[in-house]
């Protein structure tokens, strides 16, 4: 089982040097203590919630200051950047880390970073389609032309080429109905979540993913990666007060970011977008806990862990520690050092 840690947050109160510090600080514990992946978001034009808006320069430092751990990104928006300029860059990290990244995609479904972008939502769908084409045959080293809808390459050679080949491990991030099976038949692993989703949608669109992979020939059983809020306390008590504040204010803002985006052109059928934002506006602080996280002791978390690789067939954990940023330093920390030495070791 891989487990990974969902670097985005910026801890409520800081200066952004000292998110910056944070961050590092992290790193280098994830280092010491066995992590496999620190995985970076991208987060446009919001420095209350984060300062990680430029994630490929992060990985390259992160990759600087570190010999074992692995830097992925969740996700790469590709609609918002040029293919040719990505493709340089990871395959440039991929050198700096020796082989260490790992390509997060996906297209967010943060539609105000499009508007102040300057970038229709609706266009996202065809611009990450066409981005995903040219960064692939960029990434072969030979010289191509590209002539879609929205990019336009004429003869060009990307260097460098990636050291892993023929590129490093790409995987999608999957939300919306449709987007399951599409994955499934391209033949990405996929990262899910359960900000919006709940278990039973969840077992439903793995299903149309995993016999669209089937379908399409290829071969294995396809790699799930679940990322999902965890907390490892000392006492169950604690495990339930202590990220209270944080994952109240968490899930507060998921449903407003999610109802800002309704009726938005290339977010999906309005009554389904409707129906989230009801179910999520509606979740009480039990419900959260019963449903949306992986909070308690070192053995509650790891049952729990265990029962969502049970119902979802996950072979990768991608952690929140502090995703509404409230938690207080000490607690994260040590919510982190239980975790690496009492919980994460029985999936090993």
């Amino acid at each position: 089982m891989h487990f990974g840690l969902f670097v985005e947050q910026k801890r409520q109160g800081l200066s952004q040097a000292e998110a910056f510090a944070e961050t590092w600080s992290l790193v280098d514990q994830a280092e010491a203590w066995g992590i496999d992946c620190i995985w970076l978001g991208e987060i446009h034009f919001d420095p209350v919630r984060s300062v990680v808006s430029a994630s490929l320069p992060i990985a390259s430092s992160i990759a600087t200051r570190t010999k074992r751990l692995h830097i992925g990104t969740a996700v790469t928006v590709i609609p918002l950047n040029h293919p040719l300029k990505i493709a340089e860059e990871v395959a440039t990290i991929d050198h700096i880390s020796e082989g260490r990244i790992e390509f997060g995609i996906g297209r967010s479904g943060v539609v105000r970073s499009y508007d102040t972008y300057g970038i229709p939502y609706a266009e996202s769908q065809g611009r990450f389609r066409e981005g995903l084409e040219i960064i692939r045959l960029a990434w072969k080293g030979e010289p191509f032309s590209y002539d879609g809808q929205f990019f336009h390459v004429k003869n060009a050679t990307v260097t460098p080429t990636p050291v892993q080949r023929p590129h490093p491990p790409i995987r999608m991030a999957a939300n919306s109905d449709e987007t399951f099976p599409a994955v499934g038949k391209m033949g990405l692993p996929i990262f899910i979540g359960l900000r919006a989703a709940e278990i039973p949608d969840l077992q439903e669109h793995l299903a149309s993913y995993r016999s669209a992979w089937r379908e399409a020939g290829h071969p294995g059983d396809p790699s799930v990666y679940l990322r999902v809020p965890v907390y490892v306390s000392t006492t169950e008590k604690g495990a339930v007060e202590e990220p209270r504040e944080s994952l109240t204010y968490f899930f507060e803002r998921q449903s407003r970011l999610a109802a800002s985006s309704v009726g938005r052109a290339g977010t999906g059928p309005v009554d389904r977008r409707q129906a989230q934002v009801a179910r999520m506006a509606s979740l009480t602080y039990d419900d959260i806990l019963a449903r949306k996280v992986a909070f308690g002791t070192a053995e509650g978390v790891s049952d729990r862990l265990k029962q969502l690789r049970e119902q979802l067939g996950i072979d990768g954990i991608v952690t929140e520690l502090n995703p509404g940023g409230l938690i207080p330093l000490e607690l994260e920390r040590r919510s982190l050092k239980l975790l690496t030495s009492d919980v994460i070791p029985a999936f090993k």
